[in-house]
C-alpha cells in the first residue's frame, strides 16, 4: 500500500495527535471527519473519537497495544468510561506522578520498554495492563523511550542513533526486526510524526524519500 503522508491541524507532527494499534485510531473529538476517515482507511481500523482531560494531543497522553490501554493520569473518569466502552479495551488511568505515559512506554503484544524513570507501581502496572512482558531502558541521554521508538507487531523503527547491537537488542524485546529510522527531515523522536500498526503507517508530511524507504523496512509495510 505505501506509507500514506499527511498533516492534521496543518501540523507534521500527527503522532501528537493521534495513536492507533491493530482495531483503531484514536483521533480528537471534533476533527475533520474526512481526515479522520481517510487516516483510518489507511491503517484498516475503525476512527475512534475521544479525548483527555479535554485535549486533543493524544499521542503523548496514551500508551497501548492490542489488549490494553494506559492512559495520563490527568485523564477525567468519565473520558475512561468512554475510550472503554468504544474500544472494548481495558482501559487504566496511569499509576503514576508523570503525565506523558505515550512519551515513557513503547509497547506492542509481545513486549514493552518503559523508561528508567518510572517506579515499581507504575511498570507493574504497563505489564497487567497491557499483557507483556516489560523492560526498563534508556537510549543515549533520554529517558523518553516511549517517543523514540515505535512498534507493532510488524515492525520496529528506533532512535537513528543506536548501535546495530542496540538495535537488535530493542528488535528481540518486540519480537520483530526492527531498524534505525527518522520522520519529517530528521527528527528522531519517531512518535511525533508516525502513527502505525501491523498494516500501515501514517507519517508527517516533511518526511523526506529516504526516511520513507527506512520506515517502510523497519515497520514491515
Amino acid at each position: 500500500m505505501g506509507l500514506y503522508i499527511v498533516e492534521v491541524y496543518r501540523s507534521p507532527n500527527i503522532g501528537i495527535f493521534m495513536r492507533a494499534n491493530d482495531k483503531f485510531l484514536l483521533a480528537p473529538k471534533g476533527i475533520a471527519s474526512t481526515k479522520s476517515s481517510m487516516l483510518a482507511d489507511n491503517l484498516k481500523v475503525s476512527p475512534v473519537f475521544v479525548s483527555v482531560e479535554g485535549t486533543r494531543l493524544l499521542g503523548p497522553l496514551i500508551a497501548m497495544n492490542n489488549k490494553g490501554m494506559v492512559v495520563s493520569r490527568m485523564v477525567e473518569d468519565y473520558e475512561v468510561k468512554e475510550i472503554a466502552s468504544q474500544t472494548g479495551l481495558r482501559v487504566e488511568k496511569f499509576n503514576s506522578k508523570f503525565t506523558a505515559v505515550g512519551n515513557l512506554v513503547a509497547a506492542n503484544d509481545n513486549g514493552a520498554v518503559v523508561s528508567p524513570i518510572l517506579d515499581a507501581a507504575a511498570v507493574s502496572q504497563i505489564k497487567d495492563v497491557l499483557d507483556v512482558e516489560v523492560q526498563k531502558l534508556t537510549i543515549e541521554h533520554y529517558v523518553q523511550v516511549g517517543a523514540l521508538i515505535v512498534a507493532t507487531n510488524s515492525g520496529a523503527a528506533v532512535y537513528p542513533k543506536l548501535t546495530e547491537q542496540e538495535v537488535a537488542e530493542v528488535g528481540n524485546l518486540f519480537k520483530v526486526d526492527a531498524y534505525p529510522a527518522s520522520i519529517n527531515g530528521g527528527i528522531p523522536f519517531l512518535t511525533s510524526g508516525l502513527i502505525a500498526n501491523s498494516s500501515n503507517a501514517v507519517v508527517g508530511k516533511l518526511t523526506t524519500g529516504p526516511e520513507l524507504m527506512f520506515l517502510t523496512k523497519a515497520l514491515g509495510v
